[in-house]
């Protein structure tokens, strides 16, 4: 079983920058799709990015040209640069690991998951 764990959250104000970490333990899947996802009270959570081994990247349309999603093999770790924060990120985030599938955002169903770090930005 891959662990997933999560960090590099924290409160800015509109306009800032975070970057979240997700280190992973070592990833023996032919292929596979890692993802961050999002969620706020009271809403559903949304797919953010995904990454497949193949080097597919996929956005959702609301972080487009804001969020980049990446990935050091050597160190084993995931990454979500985020820019420009507004408000509307604000949610816990998870990273997600979805094993022998080359997903898009859209179909991106992982089973293995992190406990999440929170984002926080006020206006």
């Amino acid at each position: 079983q891959v662990n997933l764990q999560e960090s590099g959250g924290g409160s800015v104000q509109t306009g800032g920058a975070l970057r979240l970490s997700c280190e992973y333990s070592e990833i023996t899947f032919s292929y596979y799709s890692m993802g961050w996802f999002r969620q706020s009270p009271g809403k559903a959570r949304e797919g953010v990015a995904v990454l497949t081994s193949y080097g597919d990247v996929h956005y959702a349309d609301s972080v487009e040209g804001r969020f980049s999603i990446s990935k050091d093999n050597a160190k084993n770790t995931l990454y979500l640069q985020m820019d420009s924060l507004q408000p509307e990120d604000t949610g816990m985030y998870y990273c997600a690991l979805e094993p022998y599938r080359r997903s898009t955002l859209a179909n991106h169903s992982p089973s293995i998951w992190g406990q999440g770090t929170q984002v926080t930005v006020s206006s």
